[in-house]
């Protein structure tokens, strides 16, 4: 596999940094959760258990080896730097400052380690007037803005209830570390990488910045393409309660659809782009769509060439037939799903390892110089 003979040390919690590593994991890295004495690791006890153990970690923490280290101990300490001098890659996510003060950041790592590609990932970065502010996903998605653009019908804003900047910040964090290693084959040096949730979600905003960046406001929302202004880039609900999409608002889409339902009066309307001015056509959509139920709609669009799913809930989604195909629900010899490999290569493909370790499991193997509960 492509990162077989990789040592990570990963020291993060929750979910950017451990989602990251266990890609590593998947793809042949040797990763080392070091987990904190007591509760450890805390997605081990969030949400729904099997066999005692969280779907949360199962996810996040497949193939890893797990040590417990009490890094205030200094005996502990040194011997986490003493590993830290044989591994490729460091990861921590605590507050900026934390690991200098517990004496394993990244000056005392790299001086036993000029080799090493050391990552901090933080909710607002290490330098900037909000470091030192404590935040989860949903304050950094608020303070970059993404949360002012997930409105409901009320033109309230709702929850994001997937974790962008969580997981903008674990894909920027590997893509960071995989250039970080290849730079390191021809200087013979690692590297240190700040990566913000915040910046994570801001980058993830270049299809809705038009308004912002050429006029300096806001955009309204409910105007914009992506956001429910384009009456061929909405959710629709169906007669039985459920909904539909439509996903693609290019002309060809747009005009095979509304020949189709006999209302070509409208096709100049939606071509002109999205805004108040396609108000009619969504109105008109609506209707159409209401009046059947979304398993008749999905057997009506088959075949046509235009941008329309069906939503599914996510128990749907893992087990829907393309998502099967592609290996995206993978199932352990006990019977226990786990979320797929989206990183896929044609030569040395990654291999899910579904074991999962026990808290501190490992500890003795990696530093059986210290004494058991160090």
């Amino acid at each position: 596999m492509k990162l077989e003979g990789l040592r990570v040390i990963d020291l993060s919690l929750y979910l950017p940094g451990p989602h990251m590593t266990m890609m590593m994991a998947d793809h042949g890295a040797e990763v080392i959760k070091v987990e904190p004495p007591g509760e450890g690791e805390p997605n081990r006890h969030i949400g729904a258990l099997e066999d005692g153990i969280s779907i949360f970690f199962r996810n996040t923490h497949r193939g890893k080896r797990s040590v417990t280290l009490d890094l205030k101990d200094p005996a502990a300490r040194e011997a986490l730097l003493e590993l830290a001098a044989t591994a490729d890659v460091f990861v921590e996510a605590f507050r900026p400052g934390v690991v200098d003060r517990l004496g394993v950041g990244y000056r005392d790592v790299a001086a036993r380690n000029p080799r090493i590609v050391y990552c901090s990932i933080t909710a607002y970065g290490q330098t900037g007037p909000y470091r030192d502010r404590p935040a989860h996903d949903l304050a950094t998605e608020a303070m970059a803005g993404v949360v002012s653009l997930n409105l409901g019908n009320d033109g309230e804003p709702a929850n994001p209830h997937v974790p962008v900047a969580d997981l903008a910040a674990s894909m920027l964090a590997l893509s960071g570390v995989l250039m970080a290693l290849l730079r390191r084959g021809s200087t013979g040096l690692g590297d240190y990488l700040d990566i913000s949730m915040h910046d994570a979600a801001l980058s993830c905003t270049p299809n809705i910045t038009g308004e912002v960046f050429a006029h300096q406001r806001a955009p309204v929302v409910k105007e914009q393409r992506s956001l429910g202004g384009s009456a061929f880039y909405r959710i629709y609900r169906t007669q039985d309660g459920r909904h539909i999409v439509l996903g693609g608002q290019e002309p060809k889409f747009i005009r095979t659809l509304l020949g189709e339902l006999g209302r070509p009066e409208f096709i100049a309307l939606c071509e002109r782009g999205p805004g108040a001015h396609q108000a009619p056509v969504i109105e008109f959509l609506r209707g159409v769509f209401a009046a059947r139920t979304q398993a008749d709609w999905i057997e009506w669009f088959r075949g046509k060439d235009i941008c329309f799913a069906p939503v599914k809930n996510l128990r749907e989604a893992f087990d829907d037939p393309h998502a099967q195909a592609r290996g995206m629900r993978l199932v352990d010899e006990s019977g226990h799903e786990h979320i797929g490999l989206p990183i896929r290569f044609a030569h040395e493909p990654g291999r899910a390892d579904l074991t999962l370790p026990a808290q501190g499991e490992h500890t003795a193997l990696y530093f059986p110089q210290l004494p058991a509960g160090r």
